[in-house]
């Protein structure tokens, strides 16, 4: 399993949360079908790095675990449509706002009408039985 420097203490109770269930998946491997292990651990180490950064101004600005962290009920990160801003390409943000993850010059924003909301990957791992 991953460890990041930032401490639980030094989260908001969801932040918190949000690291202690991205901290029970293991980084060498995918819980989703057609996702390289090294995909996934990019994918991992950039949402650890984003809660430590940015967990508690994104839980204070009221994103969810599936804007951030979701992905589609049977097909995981496969259906990028259903994926949270941090599933969908490894890079690590640079900015948030109450509407937008940025990732350099690209974002993901939370209001995009008629975008359907994914469960916490965490959830998915679980149904597939930690894959």
């Amino acid at each position: 399993m991953l460890q990041a420097e930032t401490t639980f203490d030094d989260l908001s109770p969801d932040a918190a949360e949000w690291k202690r269930r991205l901290l029970t998946l293991r980084a060498d491997r995918s819980p989703c079908p057609r996702l390289s292990a090294s995909a996934w651990a990019t994918l991992l180490a950039s949402a650890l790095d984003f809660v430590d950064r940015f967990g508690s101004e994104a839980a204070a600005l009221g994103w969810t675990a599936s804007q951030l962290f979701g992905v589609h009920p049977q097909h995981g990160t496969l259906r990028t449509d259903w994926c949270g801003a941090l599933m969908l390409s490894g890079r690590k943000a640079s900015a948030i706002d109450a509407r937008c993850v940025t990732f350099g010059n690209t974002g993901a924003y939370r209001d995009t009408l008629g975008v359907p909301q994914g469960m916490p990957i965490w959830e998915f791992a679980a149904k597939q039985g930690g894959r």
